[in-house]
């Protein structure tokens, strides 16, 4: 049985608490991208690409039964680590969870007051993007 979306954003609050200064954090959320499986290079393509990231966010959604997998990758990252954390939180969940989901736990581990404005908007656009995939994606299960 995989685990909920919040059990997963308990998990990642436990793991961020561990960290006694945001250069750790930053640091682990660095080593998080690093381990975000690869994007295929066919979806580095505009039609993928989060609008509202100032730097470049690409991300694909597949349903598999009745789980969205994501895939994302970023030329930037800080933001690499940033999306690894959402397709954590997101990736083998149902449409209708991800659609009801809260992210209150981005608050809770600090990462948006220790974002960049532009940085915070993008994270903003990721998460929009990945509930309109599962808005998407419910939508086709449903017919």
């Amino acid at each position: 049985m995989s685990q909920s979306i919040s059990e997963i954003q308990e998990e990642i609050i436990d793991e961020f608490s561990m960290f006694d200064d945001w250069m750790q954090r930053y640091e682990y959320m660095i080593s998080l991208g690093k381990s975000l499986p690869l994007i295929d290079e066919k979806y580095k393509t505009d039609d993928y690409l989060i609008k509202g990231c100032q730097s470049k966010v690409w991300v694909h959604a597949a349903l598999e039964g009745d789980q969205l997998i994501f895939k994302a990758d970023s030329d930037a990252i800080i933001t690499k680590g940033i999306i690894a954390i959402l397709i954590r939180v997101f990736s083998h969940q149902k449409p209708e969870d991800i659609m009801e989901a809260d992210t209150s736990f981005i608050d809770e581990i600090g990462l948006k007051e220790h974002l960049s404005p532009t940085r915070a908007n993008g994270l903003v656009s990721m998460i929009k993007q990945i509930k309109l995939y599962a808005i998407a994606f419910r939508t086709q299960l449903n017919q």
